[in-house]
């Protein structure tokens, strides 16, 4: 079986090309993007719309409830275990997104990190929130100070995850970082999408333009009183939600999405310009791309 992997930058054009590729392999779209996955989030991820759903059987797109925890670990385990099913009735499935982790951890696999006790997260969310992220770096220093020298500081989310690991496990987090690439019972093909940079951020300008105009403004207002959730610690929510505070003005709030969106783009874009397996064209070549696939089957 071979696993083509549609991948590339926010705005790049994935989506409408996946629904093409997918007819083409005659497969189900296996969604790969870790915001796309929770519930009510339609207008400010981006989400596959109800008509394209319907074109196409799509996995992983509005599954989870803002609440409910999930990982790139957890998502790298449930698309194996979909890939399983599926060979029984297709000898080629498209995995398509922008998600780096994600798609790392499905293509390499992720290091075999201990669950999570719920216990140890709800304290660590906690604290958190009261003492703030200097009490815990200072801790993630003490626990684990290999990780702590690279770590991204900034980064709560890390911070807390390495923390958790740290408690639930009673060894450095850092410790399970060994980085060995596992087999897959399947070929991997990747496909990367790029524009030129002028472009795609006059793409993304635009998409931010029409989220605004499809009703961000009202979809984020319903999702305000989650906004602790990391589900919602999101470019797009978390610029409204600083309107909505009274913090910014709209037109500031926006013109911040649009900045953080793009900053977005080129962290993907870094990501995936050091993995030298990645097949490059341009979204508006169909026939390149295709005549690429059908080459592959």
């Amino acid at each position: 079986m071979k696993l083509f992997v549609l991948l590339g930058p926010t705005a790049v054009g994935k989506t409408a090309l996946s629904l093409k590729v997918a007819k083409l392999l005659g497969s189900p779209i296996i969604n790969c993007d870790s915001r796309q996955i929770y519930k009510g989030m339609e207008i400010g991820t981006a989400a596959p719309t109800k008509e394209q759903l319907e074109e196409v059987k799509h996995y992983f797109v509005k599954i989870l409830e803002l609440q409910e925890y999930y990982s790139a670990a957890q998502y790298e385990t449930d698309v194996i275990q979909l890939t399983n099913q599926l060979q029984h009735s297709s000898d080629n499935l498209l995995l398509s997104g922008g998600s780096m982790m994600y798609i790392d951890a499905v293509c390499n696999g992720i290091d075999d990190i201990p669950n999570i006790d719920a216990e140890i997260r709800n304290d660590l969310k906690e604290r958190l929130q009261k003492e703030g992220l200097d009490s815990l770096r200072h801790e993630l220093k003490l626990l684990d100070p290999d990780y702590y020298d690279i770590v991204d500081l900034k980064n709560p989310k890390r911070i807390v995850h390495a923390l958790e690991i740290c408690y639930t496990s009673g060894k450095a987090y850092s410790s399970f970082r060994i980085h060995k690439k596992k087999e897959r019972p399947f070929q991997i093909i990747k496909i990367g999408l790029k524009r030129e940079r002028s472009e795609l951020f006059d793409r993304i300008n635009k998409r931010v333009d029409n989220m605004i105009e499809e009703g961000l403004l009202e979809e984020a207002r319903r999702l305000y009183p989650y906004r602790h959730l990391n589900a919602l610690n999101t470019v797009g929510y978390k610029e409204i939600f600083q309107y909505f505070d009274g913090a910014w003005d709209l037109t500031y709030a926006t013109e911040k999405i649009k900045k953080n969106t793009r900053d977005y783009a080129k962290k993907q874009m870094t990501w995936f310009a050091h993995d030298n397996d990645i097949h490059w064209f341009s979204p508006d070549n169909g026939k390149e791309i295709t005549d690429f696939i059908t080459a592959h089957i």
